[in-house]
């Protein structure tokens, strides 16, 4: 029994999937970038990308089932060749399609073709922002890469995405810099809204403020910089089981790269199946079960200090 797990016995909770509602696809780990934060260990060395097959079983299983969200994740996932046809099927097959983009892809190959699509589609983006300090977000994304956010965000504001009464959701993801837990979400919420239009004329909807979780390269980097032992005590001191409800894992099914199937990202990231025991998308009909048992692992604390990751 991991120490999460203990923690849950110790609360007398039993964490099991309610009805899924969420599917989400890991269509490859090539990242053009190589951020610190990386619970995948994305880069441009990486190979691994989701073939052609893997994606039509997944599009056939959506049209199977009754998804509310396909959520769409990497890597990088414009680098992914089959990235527009998978945006067109999804679209038809489920109410609501989100893109999470690191905005450096669009901005190097300008991709308006997919601009377009997604704005056809009302496709959400969920654009990564770390800090809104310049040196702090090329500290964990790489030197150049703000000027390249800034102007992403701009174009995006002007094909109509972050305006209220568009229908073209931008969302912020931001993500702490260093080996410390984010500030309150509403508190950082006020401060992203005021200072990108004050400084930048830059507007968006909601903003996402997450721990980053101990896996992959920020893992390495807590254990070569001597802050492992201390993140993870703090993770477990703010365990906090009112978020237990409300934890993504529990209305999400996730697939990786190359078709298999698991409770979110991170179990993906440490080969914690789904149930338990390694299922590929070509075996499953239906969705997974209410009341299954949710694999986990210590990286978990991260999902569930101080207000959570939900």
């Amino acid at each position: 029994m991991n120490s999460f797990s203990r923690s849950l016995t110790e609360h007398n909770i039993i964490l099991k999937r309610g009805k899924t509602t969420m599917l989400q696809m890991n269509v490859g780990l090539r990242c053009n970038q190589s951020c610190r934060h990386c619970h995948l260990d994305a880069g441009p060395d990486r190979k691994e990308m989701m073939d052609r097959t893997t994606m039509e079983a997944i599009i056939a299983y959506a049209r199977r089932n009754s998804f509310q969200l396909v959520d769409i994740t990497g890597g990088a996932p414009e680098l992914n060749p089959n990235l527009e046809h998978l945006i067109e099927e999804m679209a038809s097959a489920c109410p609501r399609v989100m893109l999470r983009s690191n905005l450096t892809v669009m901005y190097d190959r300008q991709e308006q073709n997919l601009i377009d699509l997604c704005r056809k589609h009302r496709v959400i983006i969920v654009a990564s922002l770390p800090s809104l300090n310049i040196a702090q977000t090329e500290a964990q994304r790489g030197s150049g890469v703000w000027n390249k956010n800034i102007s992403m965000l701009r174009k995006l504001n002007d094909e109509g995405y972050g305006h209220e009464g568009t229908g073209l959701e931008l969302n912020l993801v931001s993500n702490p810099t260093g080996a410390f837990l984010p500030p309150s979400q509403n508190a950082a919420e006020r401060k992203f809204k005021k200072d990108l239009d004050r400084k930048w004329g830059i507007v968006f909807n909601n903003l996402y403020s997450f721990a980053n979780v101990p896996l992959g390269r920020f893992k390495k980097w807590l254990i070569q910089s001597g802050n492992f032992d201390s993140y993870m005590g703090r993770l477990i001191e703010l365990f906090n089981p009112d978020t237990i409800d409300g934890l993504m894992c529990r209305t999400l099914v996730s697939v990786s790269w190359d078709g298999y199937l698991f409770d979110c990202d991170f179990n993906c990231a440490v080969n914690l199946y789904l149930g338990g025991t390694a299922r590929h998308i070509s075996e499953m009909n239906g969705l997974p079960e209410d009341g299954m048992p949710i694999t986990t692992g210590d990286h978990c604390y991260a999902c569930t200090a101080g207000t959570g990751f939900t």
